[in-house]
């Protein structure tokens, strides 16, 4: 059951999900529209959940042994067009630079959508010998993909991301890096966002152009929507061909090297939002905030005012003197505004726990702490405040896990009929699983009919075969359909 509305200057969630979320961006100064058509302003709050989502995703992709690099955002057209399925997926969203210095390009410049070209045009050079395998590059940069229909965050022209580029002696090395990265994206999504995710494999339709096969994780978003929140993509050998790679393998034999790479963007802030959020705005799980409590000072007299600041000046310096305080982030409200413009403020934003402090608390040694999620208040002794926090914050993470885990069995059903999913699908959403026989002409049917698609071929699960849900064709398994973002 939704709560009741706290904040009142966004849309109703229930009413008007997109309403909502372009409020929630906007108005928790999350990001704001630029001067240029479907880009992106990423404001300090927005920024700082970025950062903390790209430094845990950093730290897991360098214990794989990956080392970041950067390569330039210009991609001559020759290299581009080298590898004709992957330019044909991507064709409509390329843009070109064509003059430069007052002065018509000899050749067109492509603005990076994605990396392989380059890289694999570069690395040619570095590659003679399997000594030099396994390559694993890392990239933290931002690409440009012309979209007709952008939304902040989720769908923009330009936006940033992660991008490993690997080249591996074996295929089987490259699909063990596969799922690497799959793996990586997993934790920090569960482990550090809070989403619950599904592993698995993308269909041909859906697969990335150019590569052998796809696997992703996808969520699900508070609206019963999927979003793909990570792709890792087996590429074999076809981008090192293209570009000329060969390497003496160990039998002194030429070969091409296997690539792979895999991406995750700016859109998992968007994910963040989606998943937790509700009618009162953001609801932030503690790993990702970036503040994690909210100080209110509370007071009316300029006696009062340095009574309350002498009690949280010991507060926040007894969380920062803690061993475990230190991961305690905390701030401060000193504002001149009223206490519930205060609350309304960081109840938008989010922010998991609000300490109110006042003359009375002062006099008693205590605080009033109340949780975002559910707005649960509870007076405890500062003492104790600061001793519990890091655990509550524990608490607090793996409580939002467990409500958007609930969230998803509630809103995921099975189907065995073609007229029981498009019933469901209008009537309740979520995700579908169904069956179906592995035609694309069965899947494009189902997303001309429905606008659902196929979003994944779940790894989990146990095998179960049925009838596909269009041709009645065997099926060994069923899939996750969803209308998605």
């Amino acid at each position: 059951m939704s709560q009741p509305r706290f904040v009142t200057s966004i849309a109703s969630q229930s009413a008007d999900f997109p309403g909502w979320y372009n409020d929630v961006v906007r108005k928790a100064e999350l990001a704001d529209y630029s001067p240029v058509r479907g880009c992106m302003i990423i404001r300090p709050y927005g920024y700082a959940i970025w950062e903390s989502m790209r430094d845990e995703l950093d730290r897991h992709i360098k214990a794989t042994g990956h080392s970041n690099v950067y390569f330039p955002v210009f991609v001559p057209r020759s290299l581009l067009e080298k590898e004709a399925e992957h330019v044909e997926g991507f064709d409509p969203q390329v843009a070109w630079v064509t003059h430069a210095g007052g002065e018509p390009l000899a050749e067109w410049l492509a603005i990076r959508p994605t990396s392989e070209a380059l890289i694999a045009e570069v690395v040619k050079d570095w590659i003679q010998s399997y000594r030099d395998l396994p390559l694993l590059m890392n990239l933290w940069n931002n690409v440009v993909r012309w979209e007709l229909r952008t939304r902040l965050f989720l769908r923009t022209t330009e936006f940033l991301w992660q991008e490993a580029h690997t080249f591996h002696a074996t295929e089987q090395e490259a699909a063990e890096e596969v799922a690497t990265g799959l793996e990586c994206y997993r934790t920090v999504a569960e482990e550090w966002l809070a989403i619950p995710v599904i592993k698995g494999r993308k269909s041909e339709t859906e697969k990335f152009p150019g590569a052998v096969y796809s696997h992703s994780i996808e969520a699900m978003m508070r609206d019963g929507k999927a979003l793909q929140a990570g792709t890792s993509h087996m590429l074999g050998q076809n981008f090192a061909r293209s570009a000329g790679i060969e390497f003496l393998d160990r039998e002194n034999q030429l070969q091409a090297p296997f690539g792979t790479s895999w991406g995750f963007s700016t859109r998992m802030v968007g994910a963040v939002i989606m998943a937790h959020g509700d009618e009162s705005g953001l609801v932030l799980p503690p790993r990702v905030a970036p503040v994690q409590v909210v100080v209110v000072p509370i007071f009316r007299t300029d006696e009062d005012r340095a009574a309350v600041a002498a009690a949280v000046e010991r507060l926040t310096g007894e969380l920062a003197a803690t061993e475990a305080g230190r991961a305690v982030r905390v701030k401060v409200d000193w504002r001149e505004e009223s206490p519930g413009f205060k609350y309304s403020h960081w109840e938008l934003r989010g922010v998991p726990f609000r300490a109110e402090i006042g003359p009375r608390d002062v006099a008693a040694g205590q605080a009033v702490l109340v949780r975002r999620v559910d707005r649960a208040k509870e007076v405890l002794p500062i003492s104790a405040l600061v001793e519990e926090l890091p655990s509550r914050l524990s608490a607090y993470q793996d409580e939002l896990f467990k409500r958007a885990l609930d969230f998803r069995a509630a809103n995921s059903h099975e189907v065995d009929t073609y007229e029981d999913f498009k019933a469901v699908l209008e009537e309740r959403g979520g995700f579908l699983w169904a069956h179906w026989c592995g035609d694309a002409a069965c899947e494009k049917q189902v997303a001309a009919d429905t606008g659902a698609t196929l979003r994944v071929i779940p790894f989990d699960g146990p095998a179960e075969p049925g009838s596909c849900l269009i041709d009645g064709r065997p099926s060994e398994r069923r899939v996750v359909f969803a209308r998605a973002y």
